[in-house]
C-alpha cells in the first residue's frame, strides 16, 4: 500500500513497525488544533492496529514534562506535534533506555553545538517533512505527519477492512482498511495551523486532500473567504470580514444590515437572518457579486479582492449548519477546548463524540469568542510599541497566555496596528515567567521573515527558550528580561528583512 507522501514512506513504515512491535504506547500531544487532530488520528490509528495505548496532552514539552512522561512505566512513547524540537533533552532519556521515542512532528528539529557548529541530533524513529525536503510550516502539519504515521500502520498492521468504528452517538464513517478516512481531521489540523497561505494548502497538504475526497470524508470547492459559513448569521459573516476590508461593510454592523437589505433576495425566514451555508448557489452568487461591487466602488485593490474567493475544506458527514462541517470552524471549536485545558473534550469531538463533549466544546467556544474580543478591543485601545522591525504590547494577566498570540495576529489591521510588520504579544504566565507568543503575514513570511529562528535565538539569549514556525512562534523568558527580548528580536527581524 502507498502512502500519500513517497519521500515519508520509508520512515514511516519504520516508525509504524517499531509501534508493532510494543507492547503497549504512550501517546503525548500538544494541545491545539494541530496537536488534537494528531492525536486523534494517532489514537484511532493505534487502536484499529490493536495496540494499547494511552493519552496525555501537554501544553509545552519542556524538561519537566518529558521527566514525567520517562517516569512512567511504559517503553514506547509517541510524541505527536512536538518532540522534534525537543530531541536534545528526549534524547538523554533514550541513551539511559527510559523510553523509545517515536516522533511525528513538523517543527523545527533541535540541534547541539559540536565546536561551533550546529548539529541536528539524530534517532531512530523520527517522521517529519522537514528532514525529507517538506516545509513542516506550510506544507505539512503535525496532524499531517500523523496522518502519514497512521496511513503506514494500516499497511504493517494488515487491518481488517470495513471495521466499525465507536462513535459515541456520532456521524463518522466507517474505518477504512488504510486509514484514509482520517484524512479529514489531518486537514482540520493544517488549516488550524494557518498552512491555508493565500486561502488554500499547499505541497503535501494537497495529497492528504485527494485521498480525503477519495475517502469521502471530504469536499472542497472555491466559496466566498469568509469565516464563519455555516454558523454565522448573514449579517456577522459581513461585519466582521476584516481580512478584505470593505469600507461600510467590514466592522460596521449597520453598513452590514444595509448592504443585506439591498439585495433583493429572500435573506431572513421566520424573521431571522439565514446563514451562508443555507443559501442556494444562484443567492449566493448574487451575494458574493455585490461584496464585489462594493469593493471595487470602494477602491478596493484587485489582489486584495482575489482574496474573497478561497478553497473551502468541508466534512460531508457532519451536518450542514454546524462548527465541525467546515474545516477553518472545526480547527477553531478545537483550539477553543485546547486553550482553556480542556484537551480531553477536543480529541471526544475529534473522536466522534457529538453529545457530551461537543455541548462543552461549544460552550467553550462561545466563552473563547468573548475572551478574544475582549482582548481584542483592549490591545486596540491601549495600541501597541512600534519599533524599527517589529511592534509589541504587554497584556500582564489581562490577557490569558494561552491565547495572547490569538489575540496579537487578530488585531493586526486595527488601527495604530500594522500588518506590515510582525507583532510580539507577552503575558504573564507564571510568578517568575513571561509567555511570548510572536505572529507574522505569509506576505513577511515570502520577504524572509522566520519567527522561529526569531523567537527561539531571542528567547535563548535572555534565559528561556522558544520556537514555532515561521509565520508563528512562541517562547517562555524570565520575567523582566522583555526589553532585552524585544531589541534581540528587532536585530533579528532586521537582518531577515534587509
Amino acid at each position: 500500500m502507498a502512502g500519500p507522501i513517497p519521500e515519508l514512506e520509508d520512515c514511516a513504515t519504520r516508525c509504524a513497525t517499531r509501534l508493532c512491535a510494543a507492547d503497549r504506547v504512550l501517546l503525548a500531544s500538544h494541545i491545539d488544533a494541530d496537536g488534537l487532530t494528531s492525536a486523534a488520528i494517532a489514537a484511532q490509528a493505534l487502536e484499529r492496529a490493536r495496540i494499547p495505548f494511552e493519552t496525555v496532552f501537554e501544553k509545552q514539552l519542556d524538561e519537566d514534562a518529558i521527566a514525567d512522561i520517562a517516569a512512567t512505566e511504559y517503553e514506547t512513547v509517541l510524541f505527536t506535534d512536538f518532540g522534534s524540537g525537543q530531541l536534545d533533552i528526549i534524547s538523554e532519556y533514550e541513551a539511559d533506555s527510559a523510553f523509545t521515542p517515536v516522533i511525528a512532528d513538523h517543527h523545527q528539529p533541535a540541534t547541539v553545538d559540536d565546536d561551533g557548529e550546529s548539529v541536528r541530533i539524530e534517532t531512530d524513529y523520527h517522521l517529519n517533512p522537514l528532514l525529507f525536503g517538506i516545509n513542516g510550516a506550510s506544507e505539512l502539519s503535525g496532524a499531517g505527519a500523523s496522518y502519514v504515521l497512521a496511513r503506514a500502520l494500516a499497511a504493517v498492521a494488515d487491518q481488517q477492512p470495513d471495521q466499525p468504528v465507536a462513535t459515541d452517538g456520532g456521524t463518522t464513517t466507517a474505518a477504512r482498511s488504510d486509514n484514509s478516512d482520517l484524512a479529514a481531521l489531518a486537514v482540520v489540523g493544517a488549516v488550524g495551523d494557518m498552512q491555508a497561505s493565500g486561502g488554500e494548502l499547499h505541497g503535501a497538504n494537497v495529497k492528504i486532500v485527494a485521498e480525503g475526497v477519495d475517502a469521502g470524508v471530504l469536499e472542497t470547492g472555491k466559496d466566498l473567504a469568509l469565516y464563519g459559513k455555516q454558523t454565522r448569521p448573514l449579517p456577522k459573516l459581513l461585519e466582521y470580514a476584516t481580512d478584505v476590508h470593505i469600507p461600510g461593510i467590514s466592522n460596521d454592523k449597520n453598513g452590514a444590515l444595509r448592504f443585506l437589505d439591498e439585495l433583493d433576495l429572500e435573506l431572513k425566514r421566520d424573521g431571522e437572518w439565514r446563514r451562508w451555508a443555507g443559501l442556494t448557489n444562484d443567492e449566493k452568487q448574487t451575494v458574493a457579486s455585490a461584496l464585489v461591487k462594493r469593493a471595487v466602488s470602494s477602491g478596493v485593490p484587485a489582489t486584495k479582492i482575489d482574496g474573497l474567493v478561497s478553497t473551502a475544506y468541508v466534512l460531508p458527514n457532519e451536518p450542514v449548519g454546524t462548527e465541525l462541517r467546515d474545516a477553518s470552524e472545526f480547527s477553531t471549536l478545537l483550539n477553543a477546548t485546547a486553550r482553556y485545558e480542556r484537551a480531553d473534550v477536543g480529541l471526544g469531538v475529534c473522536l466522534g463524540d457529538r453529545g457530551d463533549a461537543l455541548d462543552r466544546a461549544r460552550k467553550l467556544l462561545r466563552d473563547h469568542r468573548r475572551n478574544l474580543s475582549e482582548g481584542i478591543d483592549l490591545v486596540t485601545q491601549e495600541g501597541v510599541t512600534h519599533e524599527d522591525t517589529l511592534q509589541w504590547f504587554h497584556a500582564d494577566d489581562r490577557i490569558r497566555e494561552t491565547i495572547v498570540g490569538i489575540v496579537a495576529g487578530m488585531a493586526m489591521g486595527n488601527q495604530g496596528i500594522s500588518r506590515s510588520k510582525p507583532i510580539i504579544a507577552f503575558a504573564d504566565k507564571d510568578d517568575e515567567h513571561v509567555k511570548v507568543s510572536a505572529r507574522g503575514t505569509h506576505s513577511l513570511v515570502r520577504k524572509g521573515l522566520d519567527l522561529s529562528i526569531v523567537v527561539g535565538e531571542a528567547a535563548r539569549a535572555v534565559g528561556g527558550d522558544g520556537g514555532g514556525h515561521d509565520v508563528a512562534a512562541g517562547a517562555t523568558v524570565p520575567k523582566g528580561a522583555e526589553t532585552e527580548f524585544i531589541e534581540r528580536a528587532d536585530e533579528i527581524i532586521g537582518e531577515q528583512l534587509s
